[in-house]
């Protein structure tokens, strides 16, 4: 038997049991080796329809989209219409930001690896027209500055909005319509779809969310969040496969499955290369590209991306060195527990390079000084207060704001404890995982200036 014949009797066998175990309604999936695709799909769309997921069924990718993003970009580079190293208002004058001098300083390059340094987390809905994208970048003017431009990474979705907004302006027309127009027609892709309004021609899964405090899964309020994030991952979806044609052509340096050039020789290797640092995180990998999330492992890199909406999660993961990728989409439940075992025993099978295991707490943490951590760090959309009680055991609290208000965000209170050299790590998981938190900088006083969760989250007041 064949290693892909192998990793598809492995699905049929083993799928069922996963999604059950992890209260995932459905799973699609797709595996790429050697130019090979073999694809399947398991479980319900909808739990309120009963509609059952096939191979074709198109899911919200989520941020994964930035890639598609980061890929319409290159592409102008590589025509010489953008310049890298040119500040982004050589391409939109009109950009504002609290702190003047950043915002004439960023620079393309710097948007594209999550080092521009303002804050990321903006989801304003400025309507479903076709012009949501560029009124979205004219609310960034009040949009406060972190850390100078090219200082540190921090994960950042308004960055890609204005990215997205570059393509529009640059090439003449909606980022829906770059979509389609660069990519999904040159990589003749059939079930992909960057709107709400042809998502709903194919069998589109509906994500799922927990209900009450007895944890149930139901379907969610809404399908999508804003058209206006649509560059960062709130609209794009489609079929695992489908994903894994766009992998497969950054694998095999910018040529699609007919030979089409979608970008320039090299390119592809560049998106990849490391380009920034991160905390150790676990999830979010140990470096960034230009736009390619990287685990560096001792084995050689794995790139690819993670992708969340409102009860939908995404994963791609791609071995450069073996040709080996895999897509995996899912609709609720403990998403990050089943990709990472249905990814790692994939890559286990079919490649020489292993997934690196999920942080862990301590089985015996030690107590310690909390004084540099404890405070409030504050952002567009949650303030995170970190405290420490009279038995020195040290608490985070998450207060929503603004647009997680909106998604229904509720007050979460967790307890923290040591995980390494200016890192906590929460007891509890959250959403199958445990989260490290990095304690970065000093804000003058000996106290930590951020909080980093892949977003630098900074200190209030400081």
């Amino acid at each position: 038997m064949s290693d892909l014949a192998h990793i598809k009797s492995w699905f049929e066998e083993h799928l069922p049991e996963l999604l059950a175990r992890h209260r995932v309604p459905s799973a699609a999936w797709a595996v790429l080796k050697d130019g090979e695709v073999v694809d399947g799909a398991h479980g319900v769309l909808n739990l309120a329809t009963g509609v059952t997921a096939t191979p074709d069924s198109v899911y919200q990718i989520g941020s994964i989209t930035k890639l598609w993003t980061s890929t319409l970009v290159m592409q102008l580079v590589d025509e010489g219409l953008v310049d890298l190293e040119a500040p982004v208002r050589t391409y939109l004058p009109e950009l504002r930001l609290a702190d003047e001098d950043a915002a004439a300083a960023i620079t393309v390059h710097e948007l594209l690896n999550h080092t521009s340094g303002f804050e990321g987390d903006i989801f304003t809905d400025t309507g479903v027209g076709d012009d949501c994208v560029e009124k979205f970048v004219a609310t960034l003017a009040d949009t406060p500055q972190l850390f100078a431009p090219g200082e540190q990474f921090s994960y950042n979705n308004a960055g890609y909005c204005v990215l997205g907004r570059l393509v529009e302006v640059v090439r003449g027309t909606t980022y829906d319509q770059a979509l389609r127009d660069h990519l999904i027609e040159p990589l003749g892709l059939a079930h992909a779809a960057p709107s709400v309004q042809e998502a709903i021609m194919h069998r589109a899964a509906m994500g799922h969310v927990e209900s009450g405090p007895d944890g149930a899964i139901e379907p969610a309020p809404f399908w999508s969040m804003a058209r206006s994030n649509s560059p960062a991952g709130s609209m794009l979806s489609m079929s695992p496969r489908d994903l894994l044609v766009f992998a497969r052509m950054h694998l095999e340096d910018g040529v699609a499955p007919d030979g089409t050039r979608v970008l320039a020789s090299g390119t592809t290797s560049r998106m990849q290369a490391r380009e920034v640092d991160l905390p150790d995180l676990g999830l979010m990998g140990s470096s960034w590209g230009l736009g390619f999330e990287r685990f560096d492992t001792p084995e050689g890199p794995i790139v690819g991306h993670d992708g969340s909406t409102v009860g939908q999660g995404a994963f791609l993961r791609m071995v450069p060195s073996e040709g080996v990728a895999v897509a995996l989409l899912t609709n609720g439940g403990d998403m990050i527990s089943l990709y990472h075992e249905i990814v790692g025993q994939v890559l286990d099978s079919i490649s020489d390079v292993h997934l690196p295991s999920l942080p862990q707490p301590p089985a015996k943490p030690s107590r310690i000084d909390a004084r540099r951590f404890v405070g409030t760090y504050s952002a567009d959309v949650f303030d995170l207060t970190v405290s420490q009680d009279d038995d020195g055991r040290i608490w985070i609290e998450q207060v929503p704001k603004g647009a997680f208000i909106e998604l229904g965000g509720q007050v979460e209170r967790s307890e923290l404890v040591a995980y390494r050299d200016d890192m906590l790590i929460p007891i509890e998981p959250d959403r199958g995982m445990h989260m490290p938190h990095a304690f970065l900088g000093d804000d003058g006083e000996g106290r930590a200036l951020y909080l980093h969760l892949g977003r630098a989250v900074r200190r209030a007041g400081a």
